[in-house]
């Protein structure tokens, strides 16, 4: 196994207070509220810790909506992947991939009763990141050439024993623009109704037998098979029972995704995990092949002109990413970090799943896809490809056992499909305790921003409590902020310093390095 060291702090920069912009879930102008940083780099251990105080990243973007104040509140949502049954419409999206490959056999249009599928299908490939569109210009200033110096010395250092992705790329632009999906969904949903009795009902097929009735068929079978069989061990003859009705244990996810297909099955689906970095050779070889086809996507989907779907747009968006990667012993074996979870069909690139693999869970990013092949449900697979890969990775890792699915908006009707991947939790937007998701939505139903933690005296467990220990980075040197500010003259900066702390909480304001210029 290689070696492996541990990686450096977290970097980031702080734009201290709010930002504004269109929501791309009711479409108010400036609705849509946020804090934000831009993260130089990031250990996967500060990730998955800003992500439970409700922070989440778009490339090297990380934000935090505020919850009370923005238009349409998201709710962090994590599934329980162990405990996860699939439900009947889950099926019949694995069935029905699994028909494909086996037959070939395409179905004719959306399934009628699977009131879901539609939608899951249209938001899950937008909202795994980000449906909303992000507009934000930071007016960010260069880094200093001390700053440069200390990292690109420490980036030499690094490269001896870890392959760092985006080492380079320090000194940003004068303006980040993230342009993101719409959040609308490509087709309305379907729903079908049933004849009402005595109109339009098949009168050509036996009526429905009513299901108490049958059991009472099957109580009747059951005591005349177990008199029977009583009759005969009486008089010392053998006992032939009738054979026993299938078992009503229901089919796991696994045997679900990988039942076996026949030799001659009409296609092969290929499923590759490889780490978002230019120096992996297979994610630089597909590179050209994954950006066609997310032009593909953004333009059938999302009705985005292809001259705006450009290479850097997508590599900042969904390549770059400022979690380091991480190899421990007694982590999973693809390590952590940042991954493309690609699928091929028949030797073809059909969907990309962006995934974070962290030390407690998959944190699933976006997704985008072939819109050729819509039918076969794609969001929906790979939704449960990835909760399966998740119990995959738990089997070594024990502490690996959640499934992040972004945010949760109860506001937004057509963005709950999440909540139907159960059980799940979401997280109080308060206290940063998850609560699970039956026991928050019907506070949910009433108020679109809702404390979820029924404690009234329980309080942020994680919040900051001694700014002093916040670290900073200053002139090529990392220190604490209660050193800092002994040699700084101007006071209003600690108020920045306060509100950024009390975001990211005690143990992330102690790790990770908060630059000042």
């Amino acid at each position: 196994m290689a070696s492996w060291s541990a990686p450096s702090p977290s970097l980031v920069e702080y734009f201290e207070g709010q930002t504004s912009f269109q929501c791309g879930y009711c479409k108010n102008k400036l609705g849509s509220r946020s804090y934000g940083m831009w993260a130089h780099s990031m250990t996967v251990q500060d990730y998955q810790d800003l992500i439970d105080r409700g922070w989440r990243r778009s490339g090297k973007y990380v934000y935090k909506p505020v919850m009370d104040q923005t238009c349409c509140p998201q709710y962090t949502i994590r599934c329980h992947p162990l405990q996860f049954q699939p439900s009947k419409s889950h099926k019949k999206v694995l069935k029905k991939m699994l028909k494909f490959l086996a037959k070939g056999e395409i179905s004719k249009g959306n399934c009628e009763d699977e009131p879901m599928d539609s939608t899951m299908e249209d938001a899950v490939d937008g909202d795994f990141a980000l449906i909303n569109k992000l507009d934000i210009k930071c007016d960010l200033k260069t880094l200093s050439s001390d700053l440069k110096g200390s990292i690109e010395s420490e980036e030499k250092e690094k490269e001896k024993s870890i392959k760092k992705e985006g080492s380079k790329e320090l000194i940003h632009p004068q303006s980040i623009e993230e342009k993101l999906g719409s959040g609308e969904p490509s087709h309305s949903i379907k729903v079908h109704i049933g004849p009402k009795p005595g109109k339009g009902a098949d009168l050509s097929k036996p009526p429905c037998r009513k299901a108490r009735e049958m059991r009472k068929e099957r109580q009747r079978l059951k005591r005349m098979q177990q008199a029977s069989a009583a009759a005969l061990e009486a008089q010392g003859q053998p006992v032939c029972l009738l054979p026993k009705a299938k078992s009503n244990q229901p089919k796991s996810l696994e045997d679900l995704i990988f039942q076996s297909l026949p030799e001659n099955a009409s296609h092969k689906l290929e499923v590759r995990l490889v780490p978002a970095s230019f120096e992996d050779p297979e994610f630089n070889s597909s590179f050209n092949q994954s950006f066609s086809l997310y032009t593909k996507y953004q333009v059938a989907i999302h009705q985005e002109a292809p001259e705006i779907c450009e290479k850097s747009e997508f590599t900042r968006f969904l390549c770059s990413s400022p979690l380091e990667a991480e190899r421990p012993a007694n982590g999973p074996e693809c390590g952590y970090g940042s991954f493309h979870q690609q699928y091929w069909l028949d030797g073809k690139m059909i969907a990309v799943g962006v995934l974070d693999i962290l030390p407690y869970c998959v944190s699933s990013v976006y997704l985008y896809y072939d819109p050729d092949y819509s039918f076969l449900s794609l969001g929906v697979y790979s939704a449960l490809r990835e909760i399966a890969f998740t119990r995959q990775l738990h089997e070594r890792t024990s502490q690996l056992s959640y499934y992040y699915m972004g945010f949760y908006i109860h506001s937004c009707p057509k963005m709950r499909y999440k909540g139907q991947y159960r059980p799940s939790d979401l997280l109080c937007p308060e206290t940063y305790v998850w609560v699970p998701i039956e026991q928050c939505l019907p506070s949910l139903d009433n108020s679109k921003y809702c404390r979820f933690n029924q404690d009234p005296e329980a309080e942020d467990e994680g919040r900051s409590k001694e700014l002093d220990r916040l670290r900073v980075f200053h002139r090529r040197s990392a220190m604490p902020y209660g050193v800092y500010k002994n040699h700084q003259e101007d006071p209003s900066e600690e108020a920045g310093v306060l509100e950024y702390a009390n975001l990211v909480g005690q143990k992330c304001s102690e790790r990770m390095l908060l630059f000042r210029h």
